[in-house]
């Protein structure tokens, strides 16, 4: 590390001119990034996705469609209420790559009390879907009594984004000026303070235009763009508040090239060490093969890799250029003092290390106790804030055309023959009676309920004119070709675990005619099973990788071990808090179920991020170690002299992501709280008081390893 860092001092002007451009061409491609962004992310490809292609290809049944709900208010008539309805419809219809699929003017189940809904399909590229949407919304007037508003899925999504744009703004607005005054306070001058945030600019503009390109191979969900700036500004200021304080340290003793050099080869080191422990936790999540797992991931690799990057060549290029310049502007004097503050707590933790461990392990599983009633749900339209249309138009139309206790689903039957064969409509009544059979099932719908016929009375019908075109309507509706649809109604919420237990069972039952489910609940069911199945496998990566990259830094079996046990307590604890604040709903938090992908979000990214105070802490007690030979003093030595800037640092990775605490997006919100959360738990009870009660009761034995003898 010290021939790098002498290499990059020489050529430290060249390097800023390499940087320089990457910015300035990537600035370009971060700004487009969002338009490369779409839907929640939770796409699998499993047998839900089949079906809905099915139905969509085969049965004329749109994959993904918008619903338009209308709504009368007053004593308006019905008659004016469908002429509005009809005049909507006809404008809407005549927009470009618009169809209205099922129109409540048709369909009068599709119409109850004062609301009603159409049904419409959007074709073309789907890049512009979200134009598509917002022409039309141009076309719903309010007209007295009478309004429309659009919901579903990709309006939905639509939305999402926008908020998720809306919430990073915002989070920025409030999490930036809070950065530089921490960081002041922690530098005590404006041109040390200011270098960090340049550094997190740099470094993820630089990782933004590179989400870029990887949008245009595949889908990136939407939350892509509140989590890269979080983690990478978050993370980009720590190695930066890292390094620069190094490099002032050694700038007091040493010319400004060897402070250069002499920091990258001690901090330099400690932030890849960082870095790649951080890198595994993202690499873990690839495990996981649902869409918003796999973008984030790739948005933390990207992150992480120009974090480090960044810090290991842009920030001693401008170290090197600012060299003494460094303390300019100095707004703050360092008191110096015989002892001061950090000494007294490290000396007043190491002198109590029982007590204080007992204190800390206490705080930690006290918060921990409500995370076994921790509820998980995928998010929906109650993600978005209450402002948006689409919320508001989703519940109303939950509120009058669904139900709460029951769902139905869509099946898929496929026989060896086509369909109008006289075995396989005997197969597929088999197969039916059987379906009803089931004790969840409270009604079925087919084409012998739908023509009320048996196979016989449908094979003879087929075979005379009359009787054939009377069926017909219901025989091209629910056949084609060799399958026919099912729609099963059960006697359970979408999002039950009954409902996921049926169509799990359902879908891989060995029947003579064989069964594709989908629905709600299978799309729940996949995601749901996916997670649970592949989270072991993430874990085992994360923990194991985690282990033997720290063994090969301390050279330590008890370090790295002791590091995983704390980070794994400290985040248990983080989940129970915020199971209490978001299912409790206290503190002002919006009641709600905890969004699937936060826990394996969270343990992914905090590990990770947990792990650069655990680095920052153990490298300087371990330098110390290899000086002296005394644990105790390395510990304490350690403690002091890196009290501050883990403080700092965690203050900074705090007041970032704790930010996204006052978003609108509940995932989003969600996820900035428990990383805050979890931050300040770990770089204040575990960092702070833990681990340096561990270490002094370990003694010697933190530093043990077989077969090897340390050199007096």
């Amino acid at each position: 590390m010290e021939k790098f860092g002498r290499l990059i001092y020489k050529n430290r002007k060249l390097v800023l001119a390499l940087w320089a451009v990457f910015v300035i061409a990537f600035v370009f491609f971060a700004l487009k990034l969002p338009s490369v962004l779409g839907g929640s992310g939770f796409e699998y490809d499993g047998t839900y996705d089949e079906v809905e292609k099915i139905l969509d290809k085969d049965f004329g049944i749109p994959e993904s469609s918008i619903i338009l709900l209308f709504e009368r208010s007053g004593n308006a008539k019905e008659d004016t209420f469908k002429r509005y309805i009809k005049e909507t419809i006809d404008h809407v219809d005549r927009l470009e790559g618009t169809d209205i699929y099922r129109s409540p003017l048709e369909s009068p189940d599709m119409m109850k009390e004062s609301r009603a809904y159409a049904l419409i399909e959007l074709h073309g590229d789907r890049d512009k879907i979200g134009s598509k949407i917002e022409n039309i919304r141009k076309e719903l007037k309010k007209e007295g009594h009478f309004s429309a508003g659009l919901t579903g899925r990709q309006v939905i999504e639509e939305d999402m984004s926008k908020a998720a744009q809306d919430d990073l703004v915002r989070a920025e607005l409030i999490g930036i000026p809070i950065a530089i005054i921490v960081l002041l306070l922690a530098f005590r001058g404006v041109v040390a303070a200011v270098i960090p945030l340049l550094t997190g600019f740099v470094s993820v503009i630089f990782a933004l235009g590179l989400l870029y390109f990887t949008g245009q191979k595949m889908e990136l969900s939407i939350f892509v763009l509140n989590t890269a700036p979080m983690i990478g500004l978050a993370l980009s200021i720590d190695f930066a508040l890292l390094f620069v304080n190094r490099f002032r340290e050694e700038l007091g003793k040493k010319p400004v090239e060897q402070a250069v050099i002499t920091t990258v080869a001690t901090s330099g080191k400690t932030i890849i060490f960082s870095g790649f422990c951080v890198l595994l936790g993202m690499i873990g999540m690839l495990f996981i093969n649902v869409g918003v797992f796999q973008a984030v991931a790739l948005a933390g690799i990207a992150v992480v890799f120009t974090s480090v990057l960044a810090a290991n060549t842009f920030l001693p290029a401008v170290l090197g250029i600012l060299g003494h310049r460094i303390n300019k502007w100095m707004i703050l004097r360092s008191k110096e003092k015989e002892v001061s503050g950090w000494h007294r707590f490290a000396s007043f933790v190491m002198k109590r290390p029982v007590i204080m461990a007992f204190l800390a392990a206490g705080i930690l599983f006290t918060g921990a106790l409500p995370v076994g009633k921790m509820n998980l749900s995928i998010p929906e339209a109650d993600a978005l804030p209450k402002s948006f249309d689409s919320r508001t138009a989703h519940e109303k139309f939950e509120e009058t055309f669904s139900s709460d206790d029951t769902v139905t689903v869509p099946i898929i039957a496929r026989t060896t023959d086509d369909i109008t064969e006289k075995n396989s409509l005997e197969e597929l009544e088999k197969v039916t009676k059987e379906i009803e059979s089931d004790p969840l099932v409270t009604k079925t719908e087919s084409i012998f309920s739908t023509t009320n016929l048996n196979p016989e009375e449908i094979y003879a019908s087929l075979s005379v004119p009359d009787t054939a075109n009377a069926i017909k309507p219901a025989i091209d509706q629910l056949t084609n070709d060799n399958q026919a649809l099912i729609q099963v109604t059960l006697d359970a919420a979408a999002s039950s675990d009954k409902a996921k237990t049926w169509v799990r069972e359902w879908n891989e039952k060995d029947m003579t005619v064989p069964l594709l489910v989908g629905g709600h609940p299978k799309f729940q069911q996949e995601i749901f099973d996916e997670i649970y199945d592949k989270i072991i496998y993430s874990l085992a990566f994360i923990l194991l990788s985690t282990y033997i990259v720290l063994f090969w830094a301390f050279r330590s079996v008890l370090i790295p071990l002791k590091a995983i046990l704390m980070n794994i307590i400290s985040l248990s604890c983080t989940f129970g808090i915020v199971v209490w604040l978001f299912q409790g709903g206290h503190l002002g938090f919006h009641l709600s179920d905890i969004a699937l992908m936060i826990p394996v979000f969270a343990f992914s990214i905090v590990f990770g991020l947990s792990m650069d105070y655990e680095v920052f802490l153990i490298s300087r007690i371990h330098e110390v170690y290899l000086k002296t030979g005394d644990n105790d003093r390395a510990t304490l030595e350690g403690l002091i002299s890196t009290s501050k800037i883990i403080t700092s640092a965690a203050a900074i990775m705090i007041v970032i992501t704790g930010a996204f605490a006052f978003t609108g997006v509940v995932p989003v919100q969600q996820m900035g709280v428990t990383v805050a959360i979890a931050i300040f738990i770990d770089a204040t009870i575990v960092r702070m008081m833990l681990v340096p009660s561990l270490m002094k009761l370990l003694g010697d034995l933190n530093w043990w390893v077989p077969f090897k003898k340390r050199n007096a």
